[in-house]
């Protein structure tokens, strides 16, 4: 908790810095659609899940380097997690992750003028993601009966106490256009951290989010 605490210290004071600095920043929110990449030596479980909607909402700054160039970051609360649906013997069966973080993007951004007041933009760059709460939630359904179980996720490096590792890293692309002060943006988070306390034979878990936002630049 103490190294998570210096890491939140070190990046909200130089998001600070950066907006004291910056020509813009706003506030950005939309709609997480998050899965899961998952596997071991044995399966790829990832192969039946599907997307869990969540949603993302924040601050962004944005630092120009020129009419073209600029850097964008922000402090981002997000859902990520998964969805898996089956049916066993009639009995039908759905497991979500629902997994809450506090994302940091580090992205450099290009922007190009269309016309007036429209602009389209790119954006890439890493991100850090840090594990704030989660809940394993189970439903089975059979005759019109359900049976529901929840649990909290843990997280840390126990590979025998803890589900996840706090710490998450990847990569962040998208784009999307901005109406004056209106943006409307897609992206991807490709999570490149194996995120799974436990590692023994090649377990991996990775997070994977597509986001649509709606941003309004100040």
């Amino acid at each position: 908790m103490k190294k998570i605490a210096k890491i939140l210290l070190v990046l909200v004071a130089s998001l600070l810095y950066l907006q004291s600095s910056a020509q813009t920043f706003g506030l950005k929110a939309g709609l997480n659609m998050a899965t899961m990449f998952e596997e071991d030596d044995y399966d790829t479980y990832s192969n039946d899940y599907s997307m869990n909607p969540g949603f993302h909402l924040g601050l962004t700054v944005g630092v120009p380097f020129n009419d073209f160039l600029s850097f964008e970051s922000g402090l981002l609360l997000e859902t990520k997690g998964m969805k898996y649906e089956d049916n066993i013997l009639d009995v039908d069966v759905v497991v979500k992750a629902n997994l809450f973080y506090l994302d940091i993007p580090l992205t450099l951004r290009a922007t190009t003028n269309l016309e007036s007041g429209l602009k389209l933009y790119g954006a890439v760059g890493p991100y850090v993601g840090i594990g704030l709460s989660g809940k394993l939630k189970a439903k089975a359904e059979y005759q019109g009966e359900t049976e529901t179980e929840e649990e909290d996720i843990n997280w840390g490096n126990d590979e025998d106490m803890d589900d996840l590792k706090r710490i998450d890293m990847g990569l962040t692309f998208g784009g999307g256009i901005e109406i004056n002060a209106i943006t409307l943006g897609i992206s991807y988070d490709l999570g490149l951290s194996n995120i799974s306390s436990y590692q023994d034979e090649g377990t991996t878990s990775q997070n994977r989010v597509l986001r649509f936002s709606v941003g309004y630049m100040f």
